[in-house]
């Protein structure tokens, strides 16, 4: 259960939401709160009032994997190895056990080819597969995605949709401007000025959203 209560932030404004799904979908327009909302249900920003509870806990006392727009702002580490075994180390991981998790989660995502590759190297969508796997090296119990897809090609968009609903976390937050990312998802929050505007099924919110005109492209899975 995702619960946030009298939630302000920034623009945001969230009197009551509880989120008992799974894959949750956040769509909206532009400047609308998404990646304020997902940066707060993360625990990477604190609100200026109200709570958000993951699993019953704040958020940072959850195992929380990000994964951003712009794998540059977020990639610490010059090789590619060292950056998906940042978490363990962290977290005083012996060296045996974070070299393990390192290559089943690179292998997971299908990188092991670049363990020893500088980040530096890589192209954008590698970049991008490079901060899922550390992500999600630690099996994180929330997965938070802030539109990691908007800059993909479609097989490595399609490889990063695999990784994420294989992964063992229960509730994964993915902002996403895509409508079939969005149609494969348990929940949909459409966001706009800070406020949740419509909250349901994918068909529901869908259906809310057919006369608007911020995706041209619903009819695809409004049928």
């Amino acid at each position: 259960m995702i619960r946030i209560a009298e939630l302000r932030h920034r623009l945001l404004d969230i009197p009551d939401l509880a989120l008992d799904a799974r894959h949750i979908a956040v769509i909206g327009p532009n400047g609308s709160g998404k990646t304020t909302l997902l940066a707060v249900s993360a625990g990477i920003e604190e609100p200026d009032a109200g709570t958000v509870r993951l699993l019953c806990r704040p958020p940072s006392a959850v195992k929380v994997g990000w994964v951003g727009e712009f794998p540059d702002q977020t990639l610490l580490f010059s090789r590619v190895y060292d950056e998906i075994a940042s978490t363990p180390r962290f977290r005083h991981r012996p060296c045996s056990e974070t070299d393990g998790m390192v290559r089943a989660a690179a292998e997971v995502v299908d990188i092991l080819h670049l363990l020893d590759r500088k980040v530096s190297s890589l192209s954008g969508g590698e970049k991008a597969l490079v901060a899922l796997a550390a992500a999600c090296v630690d099996n994180p119990e929330v997965l938070v995605l802030d539109e990691a897809d908007s800059h993909l090609d479609a097989g490595t968009a399609e490889r990063v949709s695999r990784v994420v609903q294989e992964s063992k976390a229960a509730h994964i937050l993915w902002c996403t401007q895509s409508m079939d990312t969005a149609a494969t998802a348990d929940y949909v929050l459409f966001m706009t000025n800070g406020r949740v505007r419509y909250h349901g099924t994918p068909e529901k919110v869908f259906y809310a959203l057919k006369e608007t005109c911020f995706y041209p492209t619903m009819w695809r899975v409004c049928r």
